[in-house]
């Protein structure tokens, strides 16, 4: 029996893989919308968000002989956590970790964290897309709020508690974007000009994270891009390919 973190559609597509391969794989989410997608395709899942003891408690309760963590590249805490687990319960953990892409241009400027992307981004101003999801809006807004010259977009997922927290956080509902992807390239270069966007925030997610996507519309927009690193995460077992995951998973049950 396999745990694994999931959530996103490459993780959906190898939980598949590996079931296909005859391994029982319970994928743990932490929306409805992600429970959905695992339940359309016939998986079985658990929903929300796990802390490392919770997760050692299913692992040895539940037997399980594995963790494949699948989770999204950003998703620093619950790597960390599905790693300490794995150690807790005592038994192996498996990182499937999207291929890095490196780009460089000279629109493109690569940062460390988020906290460096708000304040490249202050220092450039202008209307500026954040396209990083509504977790770490706190962080633009508390750098970029009332700034002269400088209008924040969010762009993110049509759910009530992303617009509570734009109100909370004191963004304008004309500066909202709520809407669900994947997103062209086409789509991208739609918003980006009906807004006047000079400045896209988003991070390094991948190929399969539509980041290609993103750029490349705003390359052909001539329009700057701050581009967050992923986290530097030590994860052990790592591989970035269905079939060395599969490989791996095969060696290690």
């Amino acid at each position: 029996m396999i745990f694994m973190l999931a959530g996103t559609s490459d993780a959906r597509n190898l939980a598949l893989e590996l079931q296909s391969a005859g391994y029982a794989v319970t994928a743990t989410v932490v929306t409805d919308s992600a429970a959905s997608s695992l339940a359309e395709v016939g998986l079985s899942y658990l929903i929300g968000r796990l802390t490392a003891e919770e997760m050692a408690t299913i692992i040895t309760e539940q037997g399980y002989r594995l963790v494949v963590d699948a989770s999204h590249p950003f998703a620093e805490e619950a790597s960390k956590n599905a790693m300490a687990a794995a150690e807790k319960a005592n038994v192996p953990y498996i990182r499937y970790e999207r291929a890095h892409e490196h780009y460089a241009h000279p629109l493109i400027t690569v940062v460390k964290d988020y906290e460096e992307a708000a304040h490249v981004a202050a220092e450039k101003r202008g209307v500026i897309m954040l396209t990083t999801g509504s977790k770490t809006l706190a962080t633009f807004t508390k750098v970029l709020h009332g700034l002269e010259n400088t209008r924040v977009i969010a762009r993110m997922l049509p759910r009530l508690d992303n617009m509570e927290k734009c109100e909370a956080l004191g963004v304008a509902q004309r500066d909202i974007i709520a809407i669900q992807g994947p997103f062209s390239k086409e789509l991208n270069e739609a918003l980006f000009r009906q807004y006047g966007v000079t400045l896209m925030i988003t991070k390094e997610s991948g190929k399969v994270g539509s980041v290609d996507e993103k750029l490349d519309a705003a390359l052909a927009c001539g329009i700057e891009t701050i581009l967050i690193a992923r986290p530097n995460i030590k994860y052990g077992q790592q591989y970035s390919t269905f079939e060395d995951v599969l490989q791996a998973v095969q060696n290690t049950l």
